[in-house]
């Protein structure tokens, strides 16, 4: 028995150990600042790959999907591992692109650090700060590292300077540059005072430690002293260190620069050339040095419950599940592809060991699933046997859990906070062009929105258009192409906006006589209508009901008109409403009243007033003066305040009523109402007048009248 709980307690603290030597990280950036090339560095020099993958020539490990080497572009988040100096570093290249920073979210609600990528040369870029935001909400702690310093104009303590001004933190530079520009061979490590370089070989493998060069000893030094003064600022102990020796010992600027880091009070600063192979390994260093393992970040809170509960709807309470191997199984279904191993289901284990075999319960649904295949993230996939907490794996067999669905141990059910997918700003009509590709369509619909819950698709039910919606043109633009590359022929573009049709000046007294005789019983219905716009429309009235838009009265006495009959010309009425006179589009915002009407004893039925309430009501539309209206949605747009005016002037073009602006955080928000049809394109131009900064969100608004389009 003893030596079963030493071999137990033993296993466990391997495993622990094993927990702690895990970095789950993300790499982060503005479109072409180098993250696929850092990333694809970071795997050659593990020796996951043995040769270096290059973008322009479409033979990256991450960007794998052919879009992204045409495009030249990360689109989907790819995750990959590696092992450096004996940590496992599970490693997420996310898309730079603002349309796909739900791709972003996404990963980022699943990793414990991140690496930001910035140019040196232009420095913090739009998206660049967008990430960062994402980064700081998830509370995700990050090193930096300034990419390109070969580049010419490439300037460290510009770069800097942006990171200090634009994200605020506090950037604690760890290395000096050997170079400028082309001559840029090298960094002097500051912790050690050591110069690391790299020759100048084909892959620039040459990496080599020595002294610092003669010229640049003294500015080490001097930045030395400036990053000990700037630590000692920020955290206490090393501040009781550099009060008694004027310095920091290694050891101690070491330790304060991680709990600076796992706190986010500052962040690390590395430089390199990731094209050129300079800078990788010290990255990686800082990666295992300053960045937390699963062990470092709090325990994940989730809400416990069984069978169908939810988040929301739960009567055990809150728990918490800490990065425990023996703990029960707890996962999130973080991402889900369909590739050459089928089905495949990105999960982060945050609890519990995961086995070849097992099955699982998705908490959210109640079903469960058996888990088939584990499959390790790396360049080639690996199968393994089991997974543990701390662990990125892929795995094979889940059939039904989508996007945010927790997986977890049958007898210890419990629901995470799911991944909310961003709300779609950009519509397009999407049909098939043959008949024969419908039913296909909608399958391959169906699987895109599995995919990327950020795609939403609807069918519209007054036009019968099906839509497909996402967050910005490229990002419809990649989904359609991905249906086209399944042998689908399929057509995009400008939904067809719903119009309506209103009464502005209405009529009284239309007498309408209904006569139908052709042998046997006949149809008798005689009806007097007056007709006016609804919010004009004297109150009162017998039976007066307001529903969508339309409002019905009888103001008849003395039984000329039958009460089933009353109801069977409010319901004629109705059936006049699907087409108004204009455009053929429904009607609404009128209200009809019934003033008088007559019968006949045997032809008179509730078919005949029926039809005598819809030819009458069609008629009098017609001698109204109608309005056309359009729908129109309220705007929300989040913008700098130096770009507040040209916004302005871009909703005053799209027709929009602008309704205020207020000041919020070093940005402004501007409200407005707009006509729906003018927002088709409005993020990319939105984009284009605001560097990328500026965002917007809708809701919609009513209707409202079209200028001119009234008879």
């Amino acid at each position: 028995m003893r030596t079963d709980v030493r071999t137990t307690t033993t296993s466990t603290s391997t495993a622990i150990a094993a927990i702690a030597a895990v970095r789950n990280l993300g790499i982060l950036a503005h479109v072409d600042a180098g993250k696929t090339t850092v990333t694809e560095r970071i795997l050659y020099l593990t020796g996951e790959t043995h040769r270096r993958g290059e973008v322009h020539d479409g033979t990256t490990v991450t960007d794998c999907h052919p879009q992204e080497r045409e495009r030249g572009i990360t689109i989907f988040a790819a995750a990959v591992s590696c092992v450096w100096e004996g940590h496992r570093i599970n490693l997420i290249d996310t898309p730079g692109h603002v349309d796909f920073a739900d791709e972003v979210e996404r990963s980022l609600r699943v990793l414990d650090g991140a690496v930001a990528v910035f140019d040196a040369v232009a420095g913090v870029e739009p998206q660049s700060e967008s990430v960062w935001r994402q980064a700081d909400r998830h509370g995700v702690p990050r090193i930096a590292f300034v990419n390109k310093l070969d580049r010419a104009g490439a300037d460290l303590d510009t770069a800097v300077a942006s990171i200090r001004e634009r994200l605020h933190p506090a950037p604690l530079v760890v290395q000096l540059p050997i170079g400028r520009e082309d001559g840029f061979t090298g960094v002097v490590d500051l912790l050690t005072l050591r110069a690391l370089t790299w020759d100048d070989g084909p892959d620039g493998d040459g990496f080599r430690e020595g002294p610092v060069p003669e010229g640049l000893r003294a500015e080490a030094e001097r930045r030395r002293g400036l990053l000990d003064e700037a630590v000692a600022g920020l955290h206490p102990a090393a501040l009781e260190e550099y009060v008694e020796h004027a310095a920091l010992s290694t050891a101690t600027l070491a330790a304060a620069l991680r709990d600076l880091t796992l706190g986010g009070e500052a962040v690390v600063v590395l430089c390199g050339s990731a094209y050129r192979n300079r800078g990788i390994e010290p990255l990686l260093d800082a990666v295992t040095a300053y960045l937390p393992s699963p062990l470092d970040v709090p325990a994940v809170r989730g809400a416990a419950g069984t069978g169908e509960a939810t988040a929301g709807d739960v009567e055990a309470g809150e728990v918490e599940r800490a990065a425990d191997p023996d703990g029960p199984l707890t996962a999130l279904v973080f991402k889900v592809s369909v590739g050459a191993f089928g089905r495949l289901t990105y999960l982060r284990l945050y609890a519990g060991t995961l086995r070849k075999g097992d099955t699982v319960l998705d908490a959210g649904s109640g079903r469960t699933e058996r888990i088939a295949r584990i499959l390790r993230v790396q360049a080639d996939h690996i199968e393994a046997e089991t997974a543990v907490a701390g662990d990125i794996v892929a795995v094979v067999g889940v059939k039904a859990a989508r996007t945010g669905a927790t997986l977890c141990a049958p007898g210890a059910p419990v629901v995470l906070e799911p991944v909310v997918a961003a709300t779609p700003v950009v519509t397009a009509a999407v049909e098939a062009r043959r008949t024969v590709d419908t039913d296909r369509l909608a399958l391959a619909l169906a699987r895109l929105v599995e995919e990327d819950p950020s795609l939403v698709v609807r069918t519209d039910p007054e036009t019968g258009q099906r839509v497909l919606s996402g967050l910005g043109e490229l990002h419809l633009e990649v989904a359609v192409e991905k249906l086209r590359r399944q042998g689908l022929e399929v057509s995009a573009g400008r939904p067809q906006v719903a119009h309506r049709e209103t009464v502005e000046r209405g009529v009284t007294g239309h007498v309408h006589r209904h006569v139908k005789q052709d042998g046997g019983a006949g149809q008798f219905a005689h009806v007097v209508l007056d007709v006016a716009p609804l919010e004009e429309a004297p109150q009162g009235g017998a039976a007066g009901e307001e529903r969508g838009g339309f409002a019905f009265a009888s103001t008849v006495t003395g039984g000329r008109v039958p009460k089933e009959y009353v109801q069977a010309v409010e319901a004629g009425c109705r059936d006049a409403l699907a087409d108004g006179p204009l455009g053929g589009h429904p009607v609404t915002g009128l209200r009809v009243v019934l003033t008088d009407g007559a019968t006949h004893p045997k032809d008179s039925s509730e078919l005949a007033f029926r039809t005598a309430g819809r030819l009458a009501l069609r008629e009098a539309l017609r001698a109204c003066r109608m309005v056309l209206l359009e729908p129109v949605a309220e705007v929300a747009v989040t913008v700098p305040q130096e770009a507040v005016g040209g916004v302005l002037g871009d909703l005053a073009a799209r027709r929009g009523r602008v309704q205020g602006s207020a000041p919020h955080g070093g940005t402004a928000v501007v409200t407005a109402v707009v006509p729906l049809a003018e927002l088709f394109g409005y993020a990319t131009a939105l984009r284009s007048r605001t560097q990328g900064r500026g965002t917007f969100t809708t809701r919609p608004a009513g209707y409202a009248p079209v200028p001119g389009a009234a008879r």
